[in-house]
């Protein structure tokens, strides 16, 4: 009995990141803050690129408290919804084609978001990793931490729940 030949690495690369940009370009906003996202394995590390539009307080001056937030929730969703899909992705039953053509599934729903700003956002880069701590049929719970210039001196943090949407392919 013979295994099936493995795909070439390029190939699983490529769909990995063909899903990754479906479901970043299909939210406006991440657009608009200028986030991507960094892809390694099954980890996402999100850029925010610095931008004067993302200055709060120009006196300081520093990121603004908004900014920070969304980015954070865009962390954590995209995040939660990679998770979810990773299975789908890496077995093939999600077509890349199909999710840039916008067949893309839903995203989670906030339920809450708490953030705590430990200090002012610099005029520069930030990132930021989320971390799925709970995750079950209907609901999650995600922490998501942002660093500038060291990953150990956080700049913000938040946990957030989610409603994870339905499956309608699912048997319940």
């Amino acid at each position: 009995m013979s295994r099936p030949r493995p795909e070439p690495v390029q190939v699983v690369k490529q769909r990995r990141d063909a899903a990754l940009a479906a479901l970043v370009n299909a939210v406006p906003y991440i657009r608009f803050l200028n986030i991507t996202f960094d892809r390694r394995g099954d980890e996402l590390t999100s850029v925010l690129h610095f931008d004067e539009k993302l200055i709060g307080n120009p006196f300081l001056p520093a990121i603004h408290g908004g900014v920070t937030a969304a980015f954070l929730e865009v962390t954590s969703v995209i995040t939660l919804n990679w998770s979810h899909l990773w299975p789908r992705i890496e077995s093939g039953e999600l077509d890349p084609e199909d999710l840039a053509a916008g067949n893309l599934p839903r995203q989670p729903k906030t339920i809450d978001f708490t953030v705590d700003y430990l200090r002012s956002g610099l005029p520069r880069d930030a990132y930021a990793r989320a971390t799925v701590n709970r995750s079950g049929r209907r609901y999650a719970s995600v922490h998501v931490e942002a660093w500038q210039d060291h990953k150990d001196r956080l700049f913000a943090q938040a946990t957030g729940h989610f409603l994870i949407p339905q499956d309608p392919k699912a048997k319940t």
